[in-house]
């Protein structure tokens, strides 16, 4: 592993001004996007190929993880980066239990009556703490920011630094196409989501993900470039 001539990696990680603030905004976009994706599925009234382009609530801000995974990856290498996704998945299941235990206490009765109670929790914010919900999301997150990290990671070494924004998109292209198809077939699976609106949510997520990333390329490039100079470091994962 190469790094620049200040603070390495061996430097221990608290060596680092702002991997912190990176890894919070990591752990609270993942925690967000899934309580999104468990409350609401947007149809814009859009097909494709007479597929109508149907996507979760999740979708719009999802990309954003992987945006923030791929530039921990590109500066502070793929061991780094790895730790960050372990401590995004502990968050995600805190938030299942913490939604699962919510849903198990009794109602207040004038909550109860007014908002619709425990029925309209569990349609709602339940969803995020079901059995189905919470392997599909867990899965598809453990495979995608893997192997997002892993091909970004390589692609560097490989192509010796250059062309960040093949790299990025190419590790995306990837890692959500892993993460989209687990997470909707282990959803319809589990009765989430019908089997009959699989193929538009597969296909409409895949797109959006990826354009919204592609689209955040130049903040990619940004963020890069900062972190680097600030911290004086930037990892090759040999």
């Amino acid at each position: 592993m190469n790094t620049s001539s200040k603070p390495s990696v061996k430097a221990g990680l608290s060596s680092f001004k702002y991997l912190d603030v990176i890894s919070s905004l990591f752990v609270t976009v993942l925690v967000v996007s899934n309580i999104a994706s468990s409350a609401k599925i947007v149809d814009l009234g859009v097909s494709l190929f007479s597929v109508q382009l149907a996507f979760d609530g999740g979708t719009l801000l999802f990309p954003l993880a992987y945006v923030l995974g791929d530039v921990l990856t590109e500066v502070y290498g793929f061991k780094t980066t790895r730790r960050v996704i372990w401590t995004g998945f502990a968050a995600l299941v805190l938030t299942a239990l913490v939604f699962l235990a919510l849903g198990a206490l009794p109602p207040e009765a004038f909550w109860e009556a007014e908002t619709g109670g425990d029925a309209a929790y569990n349609a709602i914010l339940g969803g995020i703490s079901y059995g189905g919900i919470v392997l599909a999301s867990l899965s598809a997150y453990l495979a995608g920011e893997f192997s997002n990290a892993a091909v970004l990671s390589k692609l560097k070494v490989k192509m010796k630094g250059r062309l960040l924004f093949v790299r990025t998109i190419g590790s995306t292209l990837v890692g959500e196409l892993l993460d989209t198809l687990i997470f909707v077939l282990i959803a319809s699976a589990a009765g989430v989501f019908g089997w009959e609106i699989f193929w538009s949510l597969v296909i409409t997520n895949y797109i959006l993900k990826c354009g919204i990333e592609a689209l955040m390329t130049p903040f990619t490039y940004w963020a890069a470039r900062f972190l680097k100079r600030k911290e004086g470091i930037d990892v090759y994962d040999t």
